[in-house]
C-alpha cells in the first residue's frame, strides 16, 4: 500500500470506532507526518522508526512533551491497529503536572461588567456550569429545562450526555434574551446566518474583555471551567459530583482541583498554633 491507502484506511477505522474530529485530524496528520520521515514500504516499519520520529519531535521541533504523547498515541494506533506491526513498548518524556490557572470571584466580576449581553451569557454559563467551549457553542434551546434550573450536554466528549446545572437568576437572564432575540429553537448563541458559533468566537470574546480590565491572568473558556471545579470544591462539594458535571470519566482528572483550592487550605490551622 501507498501512503495515501494508508491514510484512508486509517481515517475509515477511526470513523467507525466514533473519533472526534479533532482526534480524526490530529492523528491523520501525525501518521502522514511520520510516514513521510521513515519513507519506508510499511510492512518495514519497526519500532526503531517510531522512536526516530518522536526524537525528531524533541530535537528538532522543541515539540513539548504533551504533544510527543499525542504523537506517540496516534504513530502506535497506526502502527498496531491498520499495518498490524505489533509495535510496543516506547517511552516518552512525562508530562509536567501543572496546576490550573484559577479566577477569583473579584476578577470574575470584573470580566462580566465588561461584556454585552449575549457575550455575558455565553462566558457565564461557562463558568456558572463548567462547560468546555465545544460544548457552550453546541447548546441549543431543546438542551435546558428552565424549570428545573439545569440542562443536558448532548454528545459531548467521549460521545457522552450528562447534565449541567445553573442558578435560577441565570435562567431568568437566558430566557429573557431568547425572548428578545425570538429564538424558539435551535442554537440559542447562534453564529452567522443561524450556524453554529465558532470556539474561537468565544475565546476571542474572553481575550478581547481582559485587554479592557486590570487582570493580569490569562484567561480562557477552559480556565473558567477551572475556576467553576475549583469554586465548587471550596465550597465543600464532593469531588466525585464535580466529577460528574464536568464529565470527566477519570477521578484522577477531577482530582487535581483539590491541589488547587486555595480556600480549603486556608482553613486548615498550623501545628504551631496548639
Amino acid at each position: 500500500m501507498d501512503n495515501k491507502q494508508i491514510l484512508t484506511l486509517l481515517k475509515v477505522e477511526l470513523q467507525l470506532r466514533g473519533f472526534s474530529k479533532y482526534t480524526l485530524r490530529n492523528y491523520i496528520k501525525t501518521s502522514s507526518d511520520f510516514l513521510t520521515h521513515t519513507n519506508k514500504l510499511s510492512e518495514n516499519i519497526n519500532n526503531t522508526d517510531v522512536k526516530g520520529f518522536l526524537t525528531s519531535l524533541i530535537a528538532e521541533k522543541k515539540a513539548s512533551p504533551s504533544t510527543v504523547a499525542l504523537a506517540r498515541s496516534a504513530v502506535l494506533f497506526l502502527c498496531n491497529e491498520i499495518l498490524e506491526r505489533n509495535i510496543s513498548k516506547i517511552k516518552t518524556p512525562k508530562i509536567p503536572q501543572k496546576l490550573p490557572i484559577v479566577a477569583s470571584k473579584t476578577e470574575l466580576d470584573l470580566l462580566f461588567n465588561v461584556l454585552n449581553t449575549k457575550s455575558k451569557l455565553i462566558v457565564q454559563i461557562i463558568y456558572a456550569a463548567g462547560l468546555r467551549v465545544s460544548e457552550v457553542v453546541a447548546l441549543k434551546l431543546e438542551d435546558f429545562e428552565f424549570d428545573e434550573n439545569h440542562g443536558w450536554v448532548r454528545d459531548g466528549k467521549g460521545g457522552k450526555d450528562r447534565m449541567f446545572i445553573y442558578p435560577g437568576k441565570l435562567s431568568k437572564e437566558i430566557q429573557n434574551y431568547l425572548r428578545k432575540k425570538k429564538i424558539k429553537s435551535g442554537f440559542i448563541f447562534p453564529g452567522r446566518n443561524g450556524e453554529m458559533m465558532s470556539t474561537r468566537n468565544v475565546q476571542k470574546i474572553i481575550s478581547t474583555a481582559l485587554q479592557k480590565i486590570a487582570i493580569t491572568k490569562k484567561l480562557s473558556p477552559h480556565k473558567l471551567r477551572h475556576s467553576f471545579a475549583t469554586h465548587l470544591l471550596e465550597a465543600g462539594n464532593d469531588v466525585r459530583i464535580i466529577q460528574e458535571l464536568l464529565g470527566h470519566s477519570n477521578l484522577q482528572t477531577t482530582q487535581i482541583y483539590t491541589h488547587v483550592a486555595k480556600d480549603m487550605l486556608k482553613n486548615v490551622k498550623s501545628p504551631l498554633e496548639k
